[in-house]
């Protein structure tokens, strides 16, 4: 005889997603609604909560992020229910969303914030019994990745023609790439800006956690308190083959079998081609026809919106993307199905000085402004597009430097009807400006440049700086005199 199905639990807001942006749109709805149920749904025992949260100018923001129990969060809000179980399907038309525990959950307005990855943890253990890795990917993971580690030969596999093209063009990345040859990295130094920690995870919760291994979002500061050192004495030793993706992946007895033959490590001050006789687990044969044999494979190329669950039995508009389309009060093309964060794309006009790019800041952002949204739109009121999404402004770490960039730091979308001011200090500091019609539009800061609220402001406030010319970067003159 079936068992009896619970009946469906109720409330008024459910939001699927323990990562930034779904934990910060039900502590906002919490917020706004204490005597209401606020239901938020995760696979997983831990959850990504937002700590010391610091404006440090209009549109920069400092905050850290601490991986938590969940009931570490139904404490601080006690109409938070935590619900630990995957999404089976989402069913729109019935208000409706099936978990993978076989419970229904109704709820008058929803929202969806997920992204995945693996474990960290995982990873440090593997690099211990490690004297050669292949990293694939050129994002803010795999930059931190190739200067973090130790003791282990390290390829790095590039698409691009410089490493972090996502965030620099030719120039920082030049800039960067001397600190990464570097045989001896700096000390650690002190956390000025967003740090990620994992204080306040409860045993049992972490144990349930690691044995999943997959859990919330990777941030810049991943790798804090993990001993990423290879079996070797060395600290650094890269290799960095760009312009080439994974043509085939070989284990180690298909590899003898086709009679295939590899590389050895490339050494700078010799260019000769040597074949390596060593036999290693895995080979990876690149698309410029090299072939190189590691320990293991380290995937870091990139984020992929998580929409599978919900697609079946519903009609989303998807963005180019593969994201979920949301409009400037992130809703969905289905009535009270909200989305923020990676899963999201936004389709609404941008400002000339912002565009989506699958980070934290932009987790946090969305994630509170789709809680507005919702709460507005419960109520009855209008409510206007928040401020943040005025100007895109992220800060993190590379390398040890901080990393300010602004706007179009890229000029992306600006065509060839811009110029570029550039001040560069080697080893200190890296300043970019992209100036178009005597407007700044874009800027980007490595190093401890105090430039970022002046540049911020110059770049909202859309003045005309023709009359300062290469005054703006002149190391002897306070711009922010100028413009005090």
């Amino acid at each position: 005889m079936e068992a009896a199905r619970p009946p469906p639990a109720a409330g008024k807001f459910v939001v699927v997603g323990g990562g930034i942006a779904g934990v910060t749109c039900a502590e906002q709805l919490a917020t706004h609604f204490p005597s209401e149920d606020i239901l938020l749904v995760t696979p997983f025992p831990v959850i990504k909560a937002v700590t010391n949260f610091k404006q440090i100018s209009k549109i920069l923001e400092e905050f850290d992020v601490e991986e938590q129990s969940s009931t570490m969060l139904e404490n601080r809000f006690p109409n938070i229910k935590v619900i630990e179980s995957g999404v089976k399907q989402l069913k729109s038309e019935e208000h409706c969303i099936l978990t993978e525990d076989g419970n229904h959950h109704l709820y008058k307005k929803y929202v969806l914030g997920i992204r995945d990855t693996d474990s960290a943890q995982e990873f440090q253990k593997q690099l211990t019994k490690a004297k050669r890795i292949m990293i694939i990917g050129n994002g803010g993971i795999a930059l931190e990745l190739v200067f973090k580690i130790e003791g282990c030969e390290v390829i790095w596999a590039i698409k691009d023609k410089a490493i972090g093209n996502t965030f620099f063009d030719a120039g920082a990345a030049e800039f960067l790439t001397s600190k990464l040859i570097d045989e001896k990295p700096e000390g650690r130094v002190a956390q000025k800006r967003t740090r990620y920690t994992t204080e306040g995870r409860k045993k049992e919760a972490k144990t349930k956690a690691e044995a999943k291994n997959v859990g919330s979002a990777l941030g810049p500061d991943w790798h804090e308190g993990l001993n990423l050192k290879g079996t070797k004495k060395f600290s650094h030793k890269i290799h960095i083959e760009n312009m080439c993706e994974v043509k085939n992946i070989y284990l180690q007895e298909e590899f003898r079998i086709l009679k295939k033959k590899s590389l050895t490590f490339p050494r700078e001050d010799d260019k000769s081609v040597t074949s390596d006789k060593e036999m290693w687990p895995v080979y990876v044969e690149l698309t410029n026809e090299k072939i190189y044999g590691c320990d293991f494979i380290v995937s870091a190329t990139g984020v992929t919106p998580n929409i599978e669950p919900f697609l079946h039995g519903n009609s989303f508009d998807l963005g180019e993307d593969g994201g979920l389309k949301v409009d400037d009060h992130m809703r969905t093309s289905l009535p009270d199905v909200y989305a923020a964060g990676d899963i999201c794309s936004a389709s609404w006009q941008p400002s000339p000085v912002w565009q989506q790019m699958r980070l934290w800041t932009q987790a946090r952002q969305m994630g509170w402004y789709a809680a507005k949204c919702m709460a507005a739109a419960s109520l009855g009121e209008s409510i206007d597009m928040d401020f943040s999404f005025e100007l895109f402004a992220h800060v993190t770490k590379f390398f040890n430097y901080k990393v300010v960039l602004l706007g179009k730091y890229n000029a992306q979308g600006l065509g060839s009807d811009h110029e570029l001011m550039l001040r560069c200090t080697k080893g200190q500091e890296y300043i970019k400006v992209v100036m178009q019609n005597g407007r700044m539009m874009g800027a980007v800061l490595i190093g401890e440049t105090d430039l970022e609220e002046t540049f911020e402001n110059l770049i909202l406030n859309q003045m005309n700086l023709s009359q300062y010319g290469e005054d703006l970067l002149d190391p002897n003159i306070d711009i922010e005199d100028y413009f005090d």
